[in-house]
C-alpha cells in the first residue's frame, strides 16, 4: 500500500518535454499544472518528497482539512509548493521564509496563483525565533493551520524552530507537517516538541522514510 501511494504521489511530478533556458519541475495538484523554478544552491530551494506528500495529503482530504477561507502559515516554505496547494484549494495563505529565499518563493507562488484563487497568497520573511511578535503578533495574527514540510533537516535552529512553532499556534491551529527521518539529531526534534504540542500520526510512508503529523496544542486535540 505504501509502494502504491508513494507512486500515485510521484506521479504528479513532471518535466519540461523541451530543454528551456529557465529550469523548473512541474507538478499536478488541485486540479492544475503547477511550475517550480528551483535553485540547486541551497536546500531552501529544491521541491523535497515531504513537500509532495503534505500537498497530496491537502488535496486527497479537502472534506476532511477544508482550506477554503481558513488561514494558512507554511513555514520555510521554500519553493512555495505547498503554499501554492493550499491557495488553489481556497485558503489564504501566507508563504514565509528566509529573506535570501523570497525573490524565488515570489516568483513561484505569484506565476501559479495569480487569478487563479479565491485568496491571494502572501509571501513573507520569517526567521525562526526572530522578531516574532512584531511580525506576527499574537493579539492579531490568528492561523486556523500551520503547514510545514521538511523542516527539520540538518541546520543548527531547532530550538528557534520550537519556538517559532509555539509562537504561531493558538489553542485551536491545526499543524500539518511532513518530516523525513534523517540523523538522531533531528529525530531528538519530535520529542521536544512533544513537550508542548499533542502529536498524532496521520500517515507513514517507510520507503521515503517520510511520517505526516498532526499537532494542536497539549490538551487541545480535536478527534
Amino acid at each position: 500500500e505504501d509502494e502504491q501511494i508513494v507512486a500515485e504521489i510521484m506521479r504528479r511530478r513532471f518535466f519540461p518535454a523541451v530543454i528551456t533556458h529557465k529550469a523548473w519541475e512541474g507538478f499536478h495538484f488541485a486540479d492544475h499544472e503547477i511550475r517550480i523554478t528551483e535553485a540547486t544552491d541551497c536546500y531552501g530551494a529544491v521541491v523535497w518528497p515531504s513537500a509532495l506528500v503534505l500537498c497530496y495529503f491537502l488535496e486527497t482530504n479537502s472534506k476532511q482539512y477544508n482550506m477554503v477561507d481558513k488561514n494558512v502559515i507554511e513555514i520555510g516554505a521554500g519553493t512555495g509548493l505547498v503554499s501554492i496547494v493550499a491557495s488553489l484549494l481556497g485558503a489564504f495563505v501566507t508563504a514565509t521564509d528566509l529573506p535570501e529565499l523570497l525573490g524565488n518563493l515570489q516568483h513561484n507562488v505569484l506565476q501559479n496563483t495569480k487569478l487563479k484563487c479565491k485568496h491571494q497568497p502572501c509571501v513573507k520573511e520569517l526567521s525562526w525565533g526572530i522578531d516574532l511578535e512584531k511580525n506576527f503578533p499574537r493579539s492579531s495574527c490568528h492561523f486556523d493551520y500551520i503547514m510545514a514540510a521538511d523542516v527539520v533537516y540538518h541546520h543548527p535552529f531547532l530550538d528557534e524552530l520550537l519556538l517559532t512553532f509555539d509562537h504561531l499556534c493558538k489553542n485551536d491551529t491545526i499543524i500539518l507537517w511532513a518530516m523525513k527521518f534523517r540523523l538522531d539529531k533531528e529525530n531528538q526534534f519530535v520529542g521536544r516538541f512533544q513537550t508542548i504540542f499533542d502529536l498524532e500520526v496521520i500517515s507513514t510512508f517507510p520507503s521515503l522514510n517520510i511520517t505526516l503529523y498532526k499537532a494542536m496544542r497539549k490538551g487541545r486535540m480535536k478527534v
